[in-house]
């Protein structure tokens, strides 16, 4: 598939071209990213994580902030009514495996994102699969990895968001369970997770589809699932109760690979979830050079078309119950339309922050402002599943 390719969501017969950008974007692509990209991914990213707790320094991060954000009532995204609300100064999220244990998370508010997702986290501190486990794929505008849920746990990221003040956009954390925890046992350590982070978390989203975590996708199936989202709800829910404040919203993330949407979708409206992450990586390899590993998960160009099918799929079975947030393979503006107007309330980059660098966040939402004036949507909401 090529990273070009057109879709038929987009109403318009002449899209905004995907390589938007500015100054930052050019210095990025010319100078920092070649720095980069000439160490191996996991120390390339282990730069970028030092360079971030740089930028979310004060005065650094005002700086920053002041060039990348942008604001616009346009942009404006409400997830649910009442005090269970949640609001978004703009749709552009980034998506969980990032910052996995909550280190940068002032240095990427500064970057202009409308919400961040922290983790993936587990209850215990493990170390993820073995090196190497990040591979770039630039002929395909791709990653592969198979990290494993390598993080802190839940007392190292508490220390760090210890010393972390509350930001100022939507923070959600990317829960799941650790590798040696037995299947039906999987959610004791999601609830542990709901308990850990509540007081911090204006959302969560209940990972059961990394490839990279043996028998995880598993819990996709309706017989687990169900069980599994009751008791996160159940514990969400009490702990609302015992703190008097509403019950943070509540999202499953699903798979590319296997066919549970419908199931998902029911089960989901069952428990009173927020909504759908769509999707995590794929283990497919169509669209990628014979030489791409074959183990983990897929990101990027690749895995754009069908994670907005699969947007759009959830979003005609939801039919307004759910909100959905779209991910894979958003690399511009026309990439991020494309899954609003399939049925995305928000969408979370991660692989085009990699190849586009820190402007992307801000060029997207320069470029949805366009395509959304030039279409005549008012704001995001209109746009919403009109594709």
């Amino acid at each position: 598939m090529s990273p070009a390719a057109p879709t038929s969501a987009s109403p318009h017969p002449n899209p905004l071209p995907r390589g938007e950008g500015g100054r930052g974007f050019k210095l990025y692509q010319c100078l920092f990213r070649p720095l980069l990209f000439s160490l191996p991914p996991e120390a390339a990213h282990h730069v970028g994580i030092c360079g971030l707790q740089a930028i979310g320094a004060p005065p650094l991060r005002q700086i920053i902030g002041s060039v990348l954000r942008v604001s616009d009532p346009a942009l404006r995204v409400t997830l649910g009514e009442g005090p269970r609300a949640i609001h978004f100064a703009n749709p552009v999220g980034l998506a969980a495996g990032f910052d996995k244990n909550a280190r940068v998370l002032r240095g990427l508010e500064a970057m202009g994102f409308g919400f961040l997702e922290a983790g993936t986290v587990t209850p215990v501190a493990q170390p993820g699969n073995p090196k190497p486990r990040i591979f770039r794929v630039p002929e395909a505008q791709a990653l592969v990895n198979r990290l494993g849920f390598n993080n802190e746990g839940i007392p190292g990221i508490l220390a760090n968001l210890e010393r972390t003040p509350k930001l100022s956009i939507p923070l959600g954390f990317n829960i799941g369970k650790n590798k040696d925890t037995p299947l039906d046992r999987a959610a004791d350590d999601y609830v542990k997770c709901v308990e850990a982070f509540f007081p911090r978390a204006d959302f969560f989203v209940v990972n059961v589809s990394s490839p990279n975590t043996p028998g995880l996708r598993n819990l996709q199936a309706p017989s687990e699932l169900e069980p599994l989202l009751r008791a996160v709800a159940e514990r969400a829910d009490a702990l609302a109760a015992q703190s008097d404040r509403p019950r943070p919203p509540l999202f499953v993330k699903v798979s590319p690979d296997e066919d549970f949407g419908e199931s998902v979708v029911e089960i989901a409206i069952k428990f009173r979830f927020a909504g759908v992450v769509a999707t995590n990586t794929t283990r497919s390899r169509e669209g990628m050079p014979p030489a791409t590993p074959p183990d983990g998960g897929a990101s990027g160009a690749p895995l754009r078309a069908r994670s907005t099918e699969l947007v759009r799929k959830l979003y005609r079975a939801a039919a307004g119950r759910l909100a959905i947030i779209g991910v894979g393979g958003i690399f511009s503006a026309q990439d991020a339309y494309e899954k609003i107007l399939a049925g995305a309330s928000l969408v979370e980059i991660y692989t085009g922050f990699i190849y586009k660098g820190i402007t992307l966040p801000r060029d997207i939402n320069r470029g949805l402002l366009e395509l959304l004036r030039r279409d005549g949507f008012k704001t995001v909401g209109e746009a919403i599943g009109k594709g």
